[in-house]
């Protein structure tokens, strides 16, 4: 055999022999790479892979075995020392695939997928100044790795200091048409300013797991802002000079019409950074300051949770799973806009969702595919309503029917229809508790008996923001704070707060979780919704019937260490005085 390989590697195992013995290669497939070689050029592993005569991982695990060099098919972040990647561009890492990880015994070792490339680890020893030792991994767990700890290298500074850049740049609007979008925020390294300083916001909003971000007009310059966690944010002030090339740019991103500047506009875009695929809507204002631009974040990546992982208590998960179970009625989630009402819809269609079910949704709009689903978005410019796309639904024999929301009295009607025909039917109101949800469909014009009828549950939802784990400090309440949670008299209890770290952006507080609020309608409350008692009436009834308010479930999360007092009291629009 007279392989490329095997030129090189004089006087080392033979690559075919270490295949054959490893994972057992057939002498015909490495025959049939060997004379495609001889046709083709190139290396013998490059033509194995090419005829699927292996994986990828087999080969750099023989290869590995050839070369007497250590094999890790998993590189862990944490493992990374990030005073090296530092020292090596971005740039340089992704073009040659090599990952500098740590020093061990006078020498750097270095991750890579191809023992051969030996320029570019003589180059990476020159730039580090010492020993290279390399270690052989996958292309796939190098560019997860590698992404991962250039994020986390990344300045958080970046935009601030593009910003300062720009001071001395001249002709903005022009730099805010420069087209050539990067593959990839990361290597954004030799854009036009205004470029980099869009790039730089963009980047470090998914950075920090912002929902949304704002670019603001006001007198005196433009302010940008994250919602990180449902609460805004400021984390730019460009000056005013600026306002107008930062805003041009958006709206080249997002494909809309820059001469326009008296309509408002709607667009989208999508990003890479940091290897995350990313869609971003882009809506835009005329003000009286200038055009405002806001921008929501939807990472492709993001999985749809479960009910299980939505933060119900055992006994409210299981009211639930019996729920959306059943063969007809309607089963409403209330919140104001932002609580997560169509995240639990998604997950209880997800659950049901089944090939002997037929689940039709209409929503506006359609944020995430759910397959197996048919999904409708509606469309008020061709007169396709919540109403009209009901109607139509119902046409196609469906066993569960989602509406994204319940906006007006027809679509009411239809949906009521739909429950006592043999639906089971899921859709949303903007409503404060899950008492006033009944009372909000008569004030649409249902009849009470009707509503009484066809409504099985109702879940009102918020969203808490969870305490940071990483900055997380234990506390005594004071009597007051456990009296205004309802929790006074019942005991000790250990609180806990954030104290803010760079895991949190100084905040206090990563991520968010649900507090529910379940009223199963039974035949006390539908009595009192055939009589139009008052909402409170009917949440005093479920209450003294065993339902947990919102509040209360609040009040246990505190005590669970889970959040803050101060979160639960803003999010249940309580006053605090602490």
């Amino acid at each position: 055999m007279s392989d490329s390989e095997q030129q090189v590697t004089f006087g080392r195992p033979l690559l075919g022999r270490i295949l054959g013995e490893k994972f057992n290669l057939l002498d015909s497939k490495l025959d049939e790479a060997l004379a495609y070689q001889r046709e083709k050029g190139g290396r013998l592993g490059e033509a194995l892979l090419h005829l699927r005569a292996l994986r990828e991982e087999e080969l750099l695990e023989a290869l590995a075995q050839q070369f007497e060099l250590a094999w890790l098919p998993h590189l862990e972040v944490s493992h990374v020392d990030h005073e090296l990647i530092k020292q090596v561009p971005i740039g340089f890492a992704r073009r040659y695939r090599i990952l500098p990880l740590r020093h061990e015994d006078g020498a750097v070792v270095v991750a890579t997928t191809d023992p051969l490339e030996t320029v570019a680890l003589d180059d990476l020893r020159l730039l580090l100044g010492k020993p290279i030792r390399p270690v052989l991994t996958t292309g796939l767990a190098l560019l997860a790795c590698l992404n991962r700890v250039y994020d986390e290298a990344a300045s958080p500074a970046g935009a601030e200091q593009v910003m300062e850049d720009m001071a001395a740049a001249e002709n903005l609007d022009q730099l805010a048409h420069e087209l050539d979008e990067p593959q990839d925020l990361l290597d954004a390294t030799d854009e036009a300013p205004i470029i980099r300083l869009v790039n730089s916001v963009l980047f470090q909003a998914v950075r920090q797991r912002a929902s949304d971000i704002h670019f603001e007009s006001f007198e005196r310059g433009l302010v940008v802002r994250y919602r990180i966690d449902g609460v805004l944010y400021p984390v730019l002030t460009p000056p005013k000079r600026l306002q107008s090339s930062i805003i041009a740019r958006l709206k080249i991103m997002a494909g809309l019409n820059i001469a326009e500047k008296r309509l408002p506009q709607d667009g989208r875009f999508a990003i890479r950074t940091a290897g995350k695929d990313v869609d971003l809507r882009v809506s835009v204002l005329p003000t009286s300051h200038g055009e405002r631009v806001v921008l929501r974040l939807l990472e492709k990546e993001n999985r749809l949770l479960n009910l299980t992982e939505m933060g119900f208590s055992a006994d409210r998960l299981s009211s639930i799973q019996q729920l959306i179970q059943l063969a007809h009625g309607i089963i409403l989630v209330t919140g104001p806009t932002g609580s997560g009402k169509t995240t639990t819809l998604y997950a209880a269609l997800s659950q049901i969702n089944a090939p002997d079910k037929n689940i039709i949704t209409v929503e506006d709009p359609v944020e995430y595919q759910l397959l197996g689903i048919g999904q409708m978005q509606v469309n008020p410019k061709i007169n396709l309503t919540f109403a009209a796309g009901l109607r139509s639904i119902l046409r196609q024999d469906p066993d569960v029917i989602m509406i994204g929301e319940i906006r007006d009295r027809e679509t009411a009607e239809i949906a009521i229809h739909a429950s006592l025909t043999g639906h089971l039917v899921f859709s949303t109101l903007h409503t404060n508790d899950a008492a006033s949800a009944a009372t909000r469909l008569i004030d649409m014009g249902i009849e009470p008996f009707l509503v009484a009828s066809s409504v099985m549950a109702v879940l009102a939802q918020r969203l808490l923001r969870q305490i940071c784990p990483d900055c997380k400090k234990p506390y005594k309440p004071t009597v007051d704070e456990l009296g205004r949670l309802g929790l006074d008299g019942k005991g000790p209890f250990t609180f806990y707060r954030g104290a803010g770290c760079p895991n949190c952006s100084q905040t206090g507080y990563r991520g968010r979780t649900g507090i529910y609020e379940l009223l199963v309608l039974d035949d006390d409350v539908r009595r009192l919704i055939g009589t139009k008692a008052d909402s409170s009436a009917i949440k005093q009834t479920a209450i003294a019937k065993g339902m947990i308010t919102l509040k209360q479930e609040g009040a246990m999360k505190v005590a669970q260490g889970v959040t803050t007092t101060e979160e639960v009291m803003r999010i249940t629009q309580q006053e605090i005085e602490i």
